[in-house]
């Protein structure tokens, strides 16, 4: 049994000072104020001296971790999350792969999950195959332009099974029902996200019934449909924004880049702390910096000169939120803990409860990760 002693308790909407956490058998043994509990003999204790204890981080949507995709070298990439906070990351496979390369891509990670080094890989955020093509980074080279074949895509269903958390889509392309009711006969519990889109309020609203719940890196590679030329067209992020069942994915870089500053300000007031989620978005691509970005050190460009993921991880993330909203520890938390666990239907883990994982960090107030607990063993 672990005890950690002496901490500020990150909760999912208050602070519990003079707090302790104990953990047992991996999981959450017990909880609360120091004065309020008697710590078992025996117990490893873990002195937090006054830092914050929260739930880990868990970033559903990042293609690789500190410049190594995770299709090519798992361990690597997950092993940098990891000391940044993250106990749980959805290695994110993108458009721009042929099918041949995404079969790769799955198999190597589907490899490498659960083995040591690569314990915090829970599964798969497909941002492939069938997005909009008029829509994002290094789509010169996406192969999916082309009409939605079963005979095409089954294959990686079979191959990604229940491992998808996450299937990205355009609702506008044609026959793409057809590919949601597939991909959830190979997993009934998959969510699906509209991302790289120019989808009508209606197309995503046809979706929802099947699970779609998710807005992907919201306000970033979506169109405007513009019914006449002095009027402002509604289309993916006031639907995203509308609707209380989809969560929204924010990029929050240093700059207020992907989203601007003011525009993360409005989404937390129009969605509400619990279906705001922080995510990475981490990349791999090294084009060239395109005029006016210069010193921009988070953000990747594609070799278009276009914005092209980040070098991010969700630590990062959330201490940009902090200044770029005033948003407290106990927001960035429930936009990088629980909000993203609960959107991918992984219940069991990003609260500090009785009974979940126990999977932790040490932090400063600055979230500046200290120490890390997956499933009750100290990583970092």
């Amino acid at each position: 049994m672990i005890a950690i002693i002496n901490a500020v308790l990150v909760m999912r909407d208050h602070l519990i000072p003079n707090g302790a956490v104990f953990i047992k058998d991996g999981k959450i043994f017990a909880f609360g104020e120091m004065r309020q509990l008697t710590v078992p003999e025996g117990c490893q204790i873990l002195d937090a001296k006054g830092a914050y204890v929260g739930p880990g981080l868990v970033d559903i949507h990042t293609h690789a971790g500190g410049g190594h995709w995770f299709y090519e070298d798992p361990y690597k990439a997950a092993k940098v999350h990891m000391e940044h906070g993250v106990t749980t990351v959805l290695p994110t496979l993108y458009f721009s792969m042929t099918a041949q390369e995404i079969l790769k891509g799955l198999k190597t990670i589907q490899a490498a999950k659960g083995k040591p080094g690569c314990k915090n890989i829970a599964g798969f955020y497909m941002e492939a195959p069938y997005m909009n093509p008029n829509f994002g980074c290094d789509r010169e080279k996406n192969p999916w332009k082309g009409p939605i074949r079963r005979e095409e895509y089954q294959p990686i269903i079979d191959q990604a099974g229940e491992d998808v958390k996450v299937w990205v889509l355009a609702p506008e392309r044609e026959n793409i029902r057809q590919f949601v009711l597939d991909a959830k006969q190979a997993n009934p519990d998959v969510r699906f996200a509209v991302g790289h889109s120019e989808a009508s309020p209606q197309q995503i609203e046809a979706l929802m019934p099947y699970g779609l719940s998710i807005g992907t890196h919201h306000t970033n590679a979506t169109g405007n449909r513009e019914k006449y030329p002095e009027c402002r067209g509604v289309c993916v992020d006031e639907t995203v924004n509308y609707h209380r069942d989809i969560y929204a994915e924010l990029i929050c870089d240093s700059r207020g880049i992907h989203v601007d500053p003011y525009m993360l300000r409005l989404v937390r007031r129009i969605k509400g702390e619990d279906r705001v989620i922080l995510i990475s978005d981490a990349c791999v691509f090294d084009g060239p910096v395109p005029e006016g970005y210069e010193g921009v050190k988070d953000i990747l460009f594609d070799y278009a000169g276009e914005i092209a993921g980040t070098k991010l991880t969700l630590d990062v993330a959330c201490q940009n939120m902090m200044v770029h909203t005033g948003a407290s520890i106990v927001d960035v938390f429930r936009y990088a803990s629980y909000n993203p666990a609960r959107a991918v239907g992984l219940y069991d883990r990003g609260e500090l409860a009785v009974g979940k994982r126990a999977d932790l960090v040490i932090t400063d107030h600055k979230m500046n990760i200290k120490t890390v607990i997956l499933e009750g063993e100290i990583q970092k």
